[in-house]
């Protein structure tokens, strides 16, 4: 098992360096750029099946214990450690990156996007799946910040070189918001490791934050919450967010939505909640004030976008609405309670889900159209999905409907734990506040329903006389890419138990001090 987990961290990276070099002779294929492109399936394909054979593994009955640990001194001055490791939350994490990753270097197999080099989109993609791994799977403050940061580049370039209109643009924004955030992150990393002698995640969170004072804890909180909460994105933090999904190549936007959003959210639960207990505590209500009004702002820009005449842009839509679906997250945690912060992981793999569907659909759209612009897709009388292409059309709807959060799909879940968190807050916060920003959040779903029924019914239905001919169904590789996402959508929508079962042992353990 510690094997395993250094292998899923380090091996998407070892083919990153092997992606770059010329394929051997009998593996070229046909050209090769097939040959790299099949290497980038090759490598995601095996690190999911060892992350999936690392969760088959896992002690289910002790998922609060930190299992398939590796601990190495690094730097012994600074007493930083090679030091891994998975639980209950963070192995769902694992396994979603691991298979988006994998859904993504399937679908560029036979979709790749215009740009240079297949070889070097190829070692640029599992260069972010080990970045994103690490992330999730190090239990040492300064190789989290690290992790955090490694994933900056390739995704700056995947928008930069690989992307759409606006992307040179696109992809400065998203480079210079994320990097000041990490600058200011790793002042507060460093003032916790400094004060309180050591960087283990492990120790700090078994400390609970009795060795930090309560100035240095909301001074921490502050510092490391920016930065987290620019990768998140919190409202008003958010403003990179549209433009790089706008422009993102199709399984950029992906990978972008579907894991690198967790990793700011992860942050808040895996350091701030167990290390800085008192700053959290300060800083709750806002927290939950600027989550609350990320939902109601990203669902208002969505009905902008949506309505005849906006002009608005497909995938744009869907990038506001992660800044809705992320603040339910923040709610969650905010609440400081194991029914909020419970809800806030399952928010966050149900996003990773559907998002992930959602812009492999208005991808395919785009392609099929040649525009995602909600206008011209809807044209006079609608966009006929439903006739034209009715595979991608119901697949749409069903993604549409997840993501709204129907009852029965991944989606309700994590918005509703979120909700009664909210309801019923942490000891110490003012009930009469959580019970607003919970009512306001309420509200925020009714908005997510109007703009999401609005799009189906713009692309999904009518009769298009303007535009009659066909336009290509589901293929076969497309069919493989997305079947997966929509199948573990409804199995988590069914099966609840199967994530929180995982996830409710650690958050007890984490907000109780380490204490089972």
């Amino acid at each position: 098992m510690q094997f395993l987990l250094a292998f899923v961290v380090v091996g998407p990276l070892i083919g990153a360096v092997a992606a770059l070099l010329p394929a051997p002779p009998g593996l070229k294929g046909r050209s090769p750029d097939q040959a790299v492109l099949r290497h980038g399936v090759t490598v995601t394909g095996v690190i999911l099946l060892a992350t999936l054979v690392l969760a088959a593994g896992f002690d289910h009955d002790h998922p609060s214990k930190m299992q398939a640990t590796t601990d190495i001194s690094w730097i012994p001055a600074l007493d930083v450690r090679i030091h891994l490791g998975i639980d209950g939350i963070s192995l769902p994490l694992l396994v979603l990156t691991a298979l988006l990753t994998f859904l993504c270097a399937l679908y560029s197999y036979f979709k790749l996007p215009e740009g240079p080099s297949p070889k070097a989109f190829v070692a640029l993609i599992l260069l972010l799946e080990s970045g994103t791994l690490a992330t999730f799977a190090v239990l040492d403050l300064i190789l989290f910040f690290l992790a955090f940061e490694m994933v900056l580049i390739p995704m700056y370039f995947l928008i930069a070189r690989w992307g759409g209109a606006g992307r040179q643009a696109a992809a400065w924004k998203f480079i210079l918001y994320t990097l000041l955030g990490s600058v200011v992150m790793l002042l507060g990393l460093l003032l916790v490791g400094l004060k309180s002698g050591t960087f283990d995640m492990v120790a700090l969170a078994t400390d609970n934050g009795r060795g930090l004072t309560s100035s240095v804890q909301v001074t921490a909180v502050l510092a490391i919450g920016i930065g987290l909460a620019v990768k998140t994105p919190m409202w008003p933090l958010h403003s990179w967010l549209p433009d790089a999904h706008t422009a993102a190549p199709t399984v950029g936007s992906v990978l972008l939505a579907g894991v690198l959003l967790k990793m700011g959210t992860y942050g808040f639960v895996r350091i701030l909640l167990p290390v800085a207990p008192d700053g959290m505590h300060t800083f709750a209500p806002y927290l939950a004030a600027f989550a609350v009004a990320g939902i109601v702002y990203g669902s208002l820009a969505c009905l902008a976008l949506a309505r005849p005449g906006a002009k608005g842009d497909l995938k744009r839509l869907i990038a506001y609405s992660s800044v809705g679906h992320m603040g339910f997250v923040l709610l969650g945690i905010a609440s400081m309670t194991p029914t909020g912060v419970n809800g806030a992981l399952f928010a966050n793999i149900a996003h990773g889900l559907i998002t992930g569907l959602l812009f492999f659909l208005v991808g395919a759209v785009k392609d099929r159209y040649g525009t995602a612009d909600l206008d011209t897709l809807a044209g006079a009388t609608g966009a006929a999905l439903y006739g034209r292409a009715p595979r991608l059309g119901g697949l749409l709807a069903f993604a549409a409907i997840a993501s709204l959060g129907l009852p029965g799909l991944a989606g309700f879940w994590g918005e509703m734990l979120a909700l009664f968190g909210a309801f019923d807050p942490a000891a110490g916060l003012s009930r009469p506040a959580f019970l607003t920003f919970m009512s306001i959040a309420a509200f925020g779903t009714l908005l997510t329903a109007a703009y999401l029924l609005i799009v189906v019914r713009r692309v999904c239905m009518g009769a298009n006389r303007d535009e009659p001919r066909a336009i290509a169904d589901v293929q076969s590789y497309e069919f493989a890419a997305w079947t997966p996402l929509a199948a573990l959508t409804v199995l988590a929508g069914l099966w609840p138990a199967v994530l929180l079962g995982l996830t409710d042992p650690a958050v007890q353990k984490l907000l109780a001090g380490g204490k089972s």
